[in-house]
């Protein structure tokens, strides 16, 4: 059990404003890339391959893997980060595992997933 200040302080850090994802769902993740003095929107789009973490707490993230150039990319990202500005769920797909680490081994129409109905 967690102490009560530590969970008081966790609270205000988490995000309420994200949407409800799963593994298996294709993500647009809106990022915030500071540059220097500037500010600019990077989205970066892929399928959602893992979320882990316990329960609803501070420490939850996803990794979300696309294909760029032929080169499979994945990225890990912490799910209550300021960085992240929004996620946007593209489609939901049908998915029987907690963690899709299959699909690293897959490419063209074997890595398809059926969109869920």
């Amino acid at each position: 059990m967690k102490n009560k200040l530590l969970q008081l302080v966790e609270q205000n850090q988490i995000r309420k404003d994200l949407p409800n994802f799963n593994t298996g769902d294709n993500v647009k993740v809106h990022l915030r890339i500071k540059e220097e003095n500037k500010e600019r929107i990077q989205i970066f789009e892929g399928l959602v391959i893992a979320k882990d973490g316990p329960g609803k707490g501070l420490s939850q993230s996803f990794k979300v893997r696309k294909i760029s150039s032929g080169i499979g990319v994945e990225k890990d990202f912490p799910l209550n980060s300021p960085i992240i500005s929004a996620i946007e769920v593209i489609r939901r797909n049908k998915v029987r595992r907690k963690k899709l680490y299959y699909i690293r081994n897959k490419s063209g129409k074997s890595a398809r997933l059926k969109e869920k109905k």
